[in-house]
């Protein structure tokens, strides 16, 4: 659901997407997904999105029609640009390849061209199944792990300048970010900026400019 909600988005402001990755949940839905997201500011942007989201609603998976609490993580890394160096050693890569499959492309193929990459020393994984031939799906993965190993070097510098704990939170109640509430009432509410809205289906198909301006305006405040 939070993945169709940024790919409309990223639509509506005419940036180019893509699918990397989609691992289908063991029973049903999806169980964490990949994709990038190119065009001017993006980055900017979806920063305001990153952190944990609440959604209540009736399970379309529950016969019983009971209510259920969600929780999913969004994590936002910027594009490393080739001059930007990050040093990946070799013996510390683990690579597996495996066969593209279920919803994350639409060719399936015979051969095993899609890879998944362990950085030993984070424990980090990045895998990547959208492209045809292997050698590519392992370019694009090396390059989504750059990019998370240039933020974690970030968030690493910031804390020891700042003397501050990282603000990954556990992913459950009180640390959400902001709130989809489907039952018994309809509702959005940002956490960080009590901004509320009650048109939840337009908020789920995209309109969510009013989050991230409005959490942006408050770093901007934050930060004169």
């Amino acid at each position: 659901m939070l993945m169709r909600m940024y790919l409309r988005w990223a639509e509506t402001h005419g940036y180019r997407t893509e699918i990397v990755d989609l691992q289908i949940g063991d029973e049903a839905g999806i169980k964490g997904a990949t994709f990038t997201v190119e065009g001017p500011y993006a980055y900017g942007y979806l920063k305001a999105e990153a952190g944990i989201h609440r959604l209540v609603r009736i399970s379309p998976f529950d016969a019983n029609k009971r209510r259920h609490t969600s929780f999913s993580a969004v994590l936002v890394y910027p594009e490393i640009e080739d001059d930007i160096k990050i040093e990946i050693r070799d013996e510390d890569l683990k690579i597996d390849t495996f066969r593209a499959s279920g919803a994350g492309g639409q060719h399936v193929n015979k051969v095993s061209s899609a890879v998944r990459i362990t950085h030993i020393p984070t424990g980090i994984i990045v895998s990547c199944q959208s492209e045809r031939s292997q050698h590519r799906n392992k370019e694009v993965a090396m390059k989504i792990l750059k990019s998370r190993l240039y933020d974690m070097s970030l968030k690493e510098r910031e804390q020891k300048l700042e003397g501050i704990v990282g603000d990954k939170k556990e992913i459950s109640w009180g640390n959400q970010i902001r709130s989809y509430v489907l039952q018994p009432y309809r509702l959005v509410k940002d956490h960080r900026t009590n901004i509320e809205v009650g048109n939840v289906d337009a908020v789920l198909n995209g309109d969510i400019d009013i989050f991230i301006k409005g959490y942006l305006k408050i770093l901007t405040s934050a930060n004169k």
